[in-house]
């Protein structure tokens, strides 16, 4: 086995930190001699790393855009794509804020001078803040107030660290500090927030990346991933 052993190099969204670095000895232990690294980021910028030829065997994103874009440009295989974790938007505060907004349109009061939220082109909670604000008709008296972020883990630790006054970020990533942050209510979004996982194309450990995004659909992976907040696809 250790002859053909294989390092799995996974590019994955900065709110699957947590979860896939448990995930990770999991796969191992089930793959003897086979290891996996991960490198993590906005997904966005990740599809920019793949697309200039960073040697990557799976991509896992926190949204369908940025998968899409992988298909168009023929980065991913289509056929070994699929759904493996959900998520929910929520708006989060400094622990310690003695205001807390009970919905959107509460971010246009002068007590949110800075709001933290992910920068839309590269960052996916950054999208689905976009398309909610814009939607719900808030967007022009939020986006002056917008502190940009390069990916959720930023725009965490800008509440965390009560840098801003309110903040944009998955449930999953609120959860991990309520020491420092507190959701101040969940967000619907108009589109499911939904994780996709697929093989690269170029690939040079093919078949054991597809074993990866299988094992991500397993029991075992998934009840990892509940573990760390995410729903099921």
């Amino acid at each position: 086995m250790g002859a053909h052993a294989a390092e799995l190099t996974v590019s994955a969204a900065s709110s699957l930190t947590n979860a896939f670095n448990a995930l990770g000895p999991v796969f191992e232990a089930a793959h003897p001699g086979d290891k996996v690294q991960f490198n993590y980021g906005a997904s966005g910028a990740l599809l920019q790393q793949i697309a200039k030829g960073a040697p990557v065997d799976v991509l896992a994103s926190a949204d369908q855009d940025t998968m899409d874009q992988a298909q168009q440009q023929r980065l991913v295989n289509a056929a070994d794509r699929r759904n493996f974790a959900s998520n929910s938007l929520v708006v989060v505060v400094p622990v310690a804020s003695a205001h807390v907004p009970r919905v959107l349109a509460d971010l246009g009061e002068p007590a949110y001078r800075r709001v933290a939220i992910g920068l839309p082109a590269s960052v996916p909670v950054g999208r689905y803040t976009q398309a909610v604000l814009e939607a719900t008709g808030q967007w022009a008296a939020i986006e002056p107030r917008m502190i940009g972020a390069n990916n959720v883990r930023q725009a965490l630790d800008y509440v965390a660290r009560a840098e801003v006054d309110a903040g944009f970020v998955y449930a999953t990533d609120a959860a991990l500090m309520p020491d420092k942050v507190k959701v101040a209510f969940s967000v619907p979004t108009r589109t499911p927030i939904l994780y996709p996982v697929a093989v690269l194309a170029s690939s040079p450990n093919a078949a054991l990346a597809r074993r990866f995004v299988d094992f991500l659909a397993s029991a075992p992976a998934q009840a990892v991933l509940a573990r760390y907040g995410f729903g099921k696809p």
